[in-house]
């Protein structure tokens, strides 16, 4: 039961593809805060 792999939690071994997919994360989340803040939605 040691031995498992989930692809939520292991780092992939692309460095710049993980940053990237994250940066893209975070942009989408504080955008869509922006967006309700702004539109008073």
């Amino acid at each position: 039961m040691t031995d498992w792999r989930d692809s939520m939690v292991d780092r992939p071994t692309e460095e710049g593809a993980y940053t990237a997919g994250w940066t893209v994360s975070g942009l989408a989340v504080l955008g869509a805060i922006v967006a309700i803040w702004v539109f008073g939605i």
